[in-house]
């Protein structure tokens, strides 16, 4: 049964799900103006100077040429992968858990991260590689410039976006990532039949979330206009949502089909 799409308002002094892992969707960004006169994007993230550890800045050294990939060259996923497989991609995906516990339960698929935090990204690669997995492939990177090019002759079988940045005050909201220009990019990477999930934690996003969607003419709502879907097999409770919850916050989750 699809939950009611009137989400009560959240406590703007509240902090996002997202934010308490240290994580941000990897470039959640709208279109802007250069300082230079050209075109540029809003960034809807903040590189914060966080605690890069010793264990995460050897995880570059040892495990990138395995696990990185070139923001600057066209994505191959079958020389990436090895293989040719469904492809997966998650946005933001923070310390890595999510996408971790994907790769494990997935093995069928091959999944892309994107990410900006650099700990994050070393944390997880210390992970894929303590665990051997072998079907997870990262950018470090701004992801508007990543989907800004074409990946390759393989199109993505799903994007997941979980708990990305809210920006919760009116005047930042420009910087969230769910716009119509994102939709459409996105539309524009996905195979007809794929699919998009997004979830957040944040109520008042999720409404714009769902406006945005319904309103975009390549998405369907697989719970039908105007609802939210019940999480996804797919999707888990991490360590920093379970807190959230704790805390009383709800969680929304949107899933569309690529028409």
């Amino acid at each position: 049964m699809a939950r009611s799409a009137k989400p009560a308002v959240a406590d703007c002094a509240a902090t996002s799900v997202a934010r308490e892992a240290g994580a941000g969707a990897a470039a959640r960004e709208t279109r802007g103006a250069a300082s230079d006169g050209g075109p540029r994007h809003i960034r809807s993230f903040v590189l914060r100077q966080g605690r890069f550890t010793p264990a995460q800045q050897r995880a570059f050294e040892q495990h990138w040429a395995r696990y990185g990939l070139d923001p600057r060259a066209a994505l191959d996923a079958a020389q990436a992968f090895g293989r040719r497989a469904p492809l997966v991609l998650e946005i933001g995906f923070g310390n890595g858990e999510q996408l971790l516990w994907s790769a494990q339960h997935e093995p069928g698929r091959d999944f892309i991260g994107i990410e900006v935090h650099r700990p994050g990204v070393g944390r997880l690669m210390n992970a894929l590689a303590s665990h051997n997995v072998d079907n997870v492939r990262l950018y470090n990177h701004d992801a508007i410039e990543v989907l800004g090019q074409p990946l390759g002759s393989t199109p993505l079988q799903e994007v997941r976006i979980f708990f990305p940045d809210p920006w919760p005050k009116k005047r930042q909201q420009k910087r969230r990532l769910i716009q119509p220009e994102f939709a459409a990019l996105l539309a524009a990477r996905v195979a007809p039949g794929g699919r998009l999930h997004l979830a957040t934690d944040w109520a008042d996003y999720a409404q714009q979330m769902l406006a945005v969607l319904d309103a975009a003419p390549h998405w369907r709502n697989c719970a039908g206009a105007g609802n939210f879907s019940p999480q996804p097999p797919t999707r888990i409770a991490t360590h920093f949502e379970k807190r959230g919850v704790r805390l009383g916050h709800g969680v929304w989750d949107l899933v569309y089909e690529r028409c």
